[in-house]
């Protein structure tokens, strides 16, 4: 098997190659992920069974971003200001969704209430980042949620640029900057 070539994070940073534009920063992120193997190189089928396992029990963060709470508040008839007020709090540049003591979610009552308008974290599930990171953890995933294995197949580049998606929402310019500074000490 070829050797990746790609320059790690330090190395890129020591090249102060992440010193530049955020695209380029980007670029090179998304070209360490697709240029390597996987456990999910083959795909993986998935479909959600709407069973409530991944909107119920630890409590965690639900991101909301803008768009998502104009279109949220639509969807439940009432405006931003009392759709934020009652169902969010401010996290980042963005909202996460209340959740009840129990862990689960204010919009989970006997299946998802928002559903055909949930989040795209939702949407995303189980294609998380931290999910896919390793075969010990997917496999613990796939006891939980009855929907992997089900469905319609997903595609290695189809799971990656989900994975993407969902860090776009995450890793913003400001990330990327803390991330730089923190790696010249490294």
């Amino acid at each position: 098997m070829a050797k990746d070539k790609t320059p790690n994070l330090k190395a890129l940073v020591q090249r102060k190659v992440l010193g530049g534009d955020f695209k380029s920063q980007k670029y090179m992120v998304r070209k360490r992920l697709y240029n390597r193997s996987y456990f999910f190189d083959q795909g993986i089928h998935f479909e959600c069974q709407r069973c409530g396992v991944c909107c119920t029990g630890d409590p965690g963060i639900i991101y909301v971003g803008k768009e998502e709470v104009t279109r949220i508040a639509e969807y439940l008839s009432v405006q931003v200001p009392f759709f934020i007020e009652k169902y969010l709090f401010s996290i980042n540049k963005g909202y996460s969704i209340r959740e009840h003591e129990d862990g689960r979610c204010s919009f989970y009552e006997n299946g998802c209430t928002i559903y055909p308008v949930r989040p795209d974290q939702c949407k995303t599930f189980p294609f998380w980042f931290e999910n896919l990171r390793s075969v010990k953890k997917w496999k613990r995933i796939c006891k939980e949620c009855p929907g992997i294995g089900c469905g319609p197949l997903y595609s290695k580049e189809q799971i990656l640029e989900i994975v993407q998606s969902n860090m776009d929402a995450i890793v913003t310019p400001e990330f990327c900057m803390k991330i730089n500074e923190n790696l010249k000490n490294y």
